[in-house]
């Protein structure tokens, strides 16, 4: 059975970092594209970033560019998402993903996707 199970949410000050661990089981991650995804009250899951490393391809979203990394390990099946200078506006539920498409032009939708984590709470408050 395919689970994804996402872990390292918080509260962090503006400014902080927090890395995010998404382990998959059930399956090899290394033959799906791993997405990032986050949501916040009353807006729309948004994508953050997404990665096939059997492809070489990562991808993030512009407003995250230079702040935010993501990246696997393939031996522990994990993909991490390591958050820096982050915001206010970075606070939200962050949920990983996972699917067969390659981080194509539409790795930003949540519909490229066909397996979803529980999420984890980030909030950015002094």
């Amino acid at each position: 059975q395919l689970q994804l199970v996402e872990s390292g949410g918080g509260l962090v000050q503006p400014g902080g970092s927090l890395r995010l661990s998404c382990a998959a089981s059930g399956f090899t991650s290394d033959y799906y594209s791993i997405g990032w995804f986050r949501q916040a009250p009353g807006k729309e899951r948004e994508g953050v970033s997404c990665i096939r490393s059997s492809y070489g391809i990562t991808k993030l979203a512009d407003s995250m560019k230079g702040r935010f990394t993501i990246s696997r390990d393939n031996a522990k099946n994990t993909v991490y998402l390591q958050m820096n200078s982050l915001k206010p506006e970075d606070t939200a539920i962050y949920y990983c993903t996972a699917g067969t498409a390659p981080c194509g032009s539409r790795w930003w939708h949540p519909s490229e996707y066909e397996h979803w984590g529980q999420g984890t709470q980030v909030t950015v408050s002094s």
